[in-house]
């Protein structure tokens, strides 16, 4: 009953998110490079922009093409801001972001063939040191990317299916017996064989999406059933505030690491992985997703909402103060750190997070709580 009234009380705030993370999103835009900042911090003197992502802008465009499909008006010209990545292409240097860009192309107007172009697609899982590792989310991303084109009203290149499926074998052999992922692969350097069966949310998130799309797309019930694996492994997972935990071990199918918890997490990421394999799987994530989301309106472990709606902005995350004792260090990395004394809330934001709210939660409003005003 208490996850029903919960989950009925975020409904309601889910367009205002909308409405803030659009408006946020335009005070991360640099109007002279046409391009995402990569972050915004809070200071002393005011919030202030630091560097432009190549990849925070990709992902921010997803959100953005999601809200203009669902009757918002981008902040920024989103034509001109792909037309920027694509004119100097030398940024994408791993077989993430080539996954992002082709994913992106795939769902801009005439831009696959730039793409096809541009970039050698089909010999990409040899040429990145990313696939070669067999890094998760990078992986997953390509996966996406590739489903995506596959899906796109044109003429496919003839190896296009042949590489998704091979991905896609790649991509799952980091699945671990209960369905989380971890990071790398483990037998290829010694960092996976110390680390690579820890995967960060990241690498349970991505997988799930790219998993369902690819599973819905190619007419493959076992991808379908490896992603709704993920998705309740993170569920059964799920803190008893909503949290979205750090770390996962693909071995032992617990928490490897709680905090930080991050707010991307709780009202982007979450989100749209549960709504991917709920919609492939006819699956119900409806009170996990919820849940999640009251985190950032206060029902987290500092009482305080990370909403800043003065300047439209959601905080990055709780974490815990930094250490210096080795106790203190231990108990950070077990996640023990759980004290409101010792935690505290980082004020900045990057503009992927804005963006994959958007991605999540644009065209979801229920029709009770869609806005009057569509900024247009």
């Amino acid at each position: 009953m208490t996850n029903t009234l919960a989950a009925s009380s975020s409904e309601t705030r889910v367009a205002p998110l909308v409405e803030l993370a659009i408006r946020g999103l335009e005070a991360m835009y640099d109007e002279e490079k046409a391009l995402f900042c990569d972050r915004l911090k809070q200071t002393p003197s005011g919030n202030i922009k630091e560097g432009i992502s190549q990849r925070y802008t990709v992902m921010t465009l997803l959100g953005l093409l999601r809200a203009e499909a669902a009757g918002y008006r981008s902040p920024i010209d989103i034509s001109a801001t792909v037309d920027a990545l694509y004119r100097n292409t030398e940024w994408v240097d791993n077989i993430g972001d080539l996954g992002l860009l082709l994913w992106l192309s795939s769902v801009s107007p005439r831009k696959l063939d730039s793409f096809y172009a541009t970039f050698d697609l089909e010999n990409a899982l040899g040429s990145y040191s990313d696939s070669r590792k067999r890094l998760t989310m990078e992986l997953a991303w390509f996966l996406t990317g590739l489903t995506h084109a596959s899906r796109a009203e044109r003429k496919q290149p003839p190896y296009l299916e042949s590489l998704a499926r091979q991905t896609y074998a790649v991509l799952q052999s980091n699945q671990g017996k209960d369905g989380l992922f971890g990071h790398m692969a483990r037998w290829k350097s010694l960092a996976g064989a110390v680390r690579g069966h820890v995967g960060s949310f990241a690498d349970q998130v991505y997988p799930i999406i790219a998993l369902a799309h690819f599973g819905q797309t190619f007419i493959m019930q076992e991808a379908l059933q490896n992603s709704l694996q993920c998705a309740n492994a993170i569920c059964n997972l799920q803190g008893p505030l909503g949290q979205w935990w750090w770390h996962y071990d693909s071995m032992t199918g617990g928490v490897a690491e709680r905090y930080p918890v991050y707010s991307v997490h709780q009202h982007a990421m979450a989100p749209m992985a549960l709504f991917a394999a709920q919609d492939a799987c006819d699956a119900d994530f409806h009170d996990q997703i919820y849940k999640g989301l009251e985190w950032i309106g206060g029902a987290n472990e500092l009482q305080k909402s990370l909403e800043d709606k003065s300047a439209s902005l959601v905080w990055r995350c709780i974490r815990p103060q930094k250490s210096t004792s080795s106790l203190g260090r231990l108990a950070a990395l077990v996640g023990q750190a759980t004290t409101a004394g010792t935690l505290h809330i980082l004020h900045e934001c990057r503009p992927y997070e804005l963006g994959w709210l958007l991605y999540a939660f644009a065209g979801r409003e229920s029709k009770a709580t869609q806005p009057t005003s569509r900024f247009q």
